[in-house]
């Protein structure tokens, strides 16, 4: 045991401080984390990670972050750091505790991509029934277009690792496999890999499928609504598709 930052951090024998488990080689003397929260309960962010804004009510569906709600052994986590005390576990696809017809504004970035096709379908179908008549969803996601164009324009030039950039950039591909039981831990707690991706065509199309209307391609921060001006990061804008839809 020793002190750093005037926390006290118990240092565990048998685990590498490598790969998947080089965090949890750590305990801090934090207490677990409340979920209480001062959100407007109008507006929802589902796949929040670590960005979760006081001013919405922000859920994730990592199993890490319900290991990090329990008792005791919520203390220990595989992350540089915890989840904010008021993200709460909640999974789309499942449906969120949230009433049906409630919400203003519902926000997911960078979520969407990484389920499944029949996941996605339930996903968007469970963000329909939770907004209010007339209340906006904004997405977004990476944009498949951009990254097929990019493999193209690199197979035009002849580079001989344009396979490579595309399956690295889209999270398609695995480079290597781990095996053991540091490969089984790193499936069941990363959720990193790409299952189905999206292009601004496909993604109007699916939002059309599902009841939404006045849907378009948007930019960050250009929404008429300013509590998206809240929850919108930048960066996240880039090379994506970001799109607004209303119920």
């Amino acid at each position: 045991m020793s002190k750093h930052g005037g926390q006290f951090i118990y240092h565990l024998p048998g685990l590498e401080p490598h790969g998947t488990f080089r965090h949890l080689a750590t305990i801090t003397s934090q207490p677990v984390p409340d979920l209480r929260s001062s959100a407007q309960p109008g507006y929802v962010q589902y796949g929040c990670g670590w960005s979760a804004p006081k001013e919405w009510v922000n859920f994730d569906a990592s199993l890490t972050l319900k290991w990090e709600r329990l008792p005791i052994l919520g203390r220990y986590t595989k992350n540089c750091r915890h989840f904010p005390a008021n993200v709460r576990p909640g999974d789309i696809v499942k449906g969120l505790p949230i009433p049906e017809e409630s919400c203003q504004g519902v926000y997911a970035s960078h979520v969407l991509e990484h389920l499944a096709l029949e996941d996605f379908q339930k996903a968007v179908e469970n963000t329909y029934r939770i907004l209010q008549k007339g209340g906006i969803f904004r997405l977004v996601v990476p944009d498949l277009e951009w990254y097929a164009r990019g493999y193209i324009a690199r197979l035009d030039r002849g580079e001989p690792h344009a396979n490579a950039f595309f399956l690295r950039e889209t999270f398609l591909g695995y480079e290597n496999r781990e095996r053991g039981l540091s490969g089984l831990a790193r499936k069941l707690f990363n959720t990193s890999a790409h299952l189905w991706m999206w292009d601004e065509i496909s993604m109007t199309g699916a939002l059309k499928d599902h009841g939404f209307h006045h849907i378009r391609r948007c930019g960050f921060g250009d929404c008429e609504d300013t509590m998206f001006s809240i929850v919108e990061e930048r960066g996240r804008f880039e090379n994506a598709v970001a799109m607004e839809a209303r119920r």
